[in-house]
């Protein structure tokens, strides 16, 4: 389910991966079409990375939940959907699932990005940063081993996905986040420009 792909065509009648980054992820929706379709992207990305592991948890133990999670984290990473082509950074995804089999530790790392997302505007920041955070919540909440290794996994996957971001940054290149809505006219050359492929 490419929401970040879906949405943006059906509403805006843009394929999101010509602009920006070329990802189909909730921040490529946001810097590109405003924080309205981004934060739906987020949700609806959040949602079934949380339904998946719930159900997988309601059919088996932590180790079925976190199949079942990492399962659909694949699959954003590279939708079935868009021929397995390119798709999200997996970092809402991968909250949905913390939330469904570490909730408390995914609340927490969520207040980790928030924090740094308001001090200093770079999602790719305070989306490694939360990551990160996520296994050592997890430990401190006492969560099972499938479960610490899912988020230890997950954090490795999420820095790994971020590797052009990480190199922008030592660049000084990357861009900070904004919560106006660009034109939609302006955003393709904007975002070509300041965040290449």
């Amino acid at each position: 389910m490419p929401w970040g792909y879906w949405l943006p065509l059906v509403l805006r009648r843009v394929d999101v991966r010509t602009l920006g980054s070329g990802n189909a992820g909730a921040t490529n929706v946001w810097r590109t079409l405003g924080f309205k379709m981004g934060l739906a992207v987020a949700l609806l990305d959040i949602a079934k990375g949380s339904v998946a592991a719930v159900l997988g948890l309601w059919l088996g133990s932590d180790l079925v939940g976190v199949l079942a999670g990492v399962a659909v984290m694949v699959g954003h990473w590279r939708p079935l959907f868009l021929g397995f082509a390119r798709g999200g950074k997996i970092v809402a995804t991968t909250g949905g699932v913390a939330l469904a089999v570490a909730p408390f530790a995914a609340l927490s790392a969520a207040g980790v990005w928030i924090l740094l997302f308001l001090a200093f505007r770079y999602a790719s920041v305070s989306s490694m940063a939360a990551a990160v955070s996520l296994p050592l919540f997890a430990w401190l909440y006492g969560a099972s081993w499938p479960v610490l290794a899912f988020t230890a996994g997950a954090a490795l996957a999420i820095i790994l996905l971020h590797r052009t971001n990480i190199r922008r940054l030592f660049a000084g290149e990357e861009h900070r986040m904004a919560l106006r809505r660009p034109r939609l006219g302006a955003s393709k050359a904007v975002g070509a420009r300041l965040e290449p492929k």
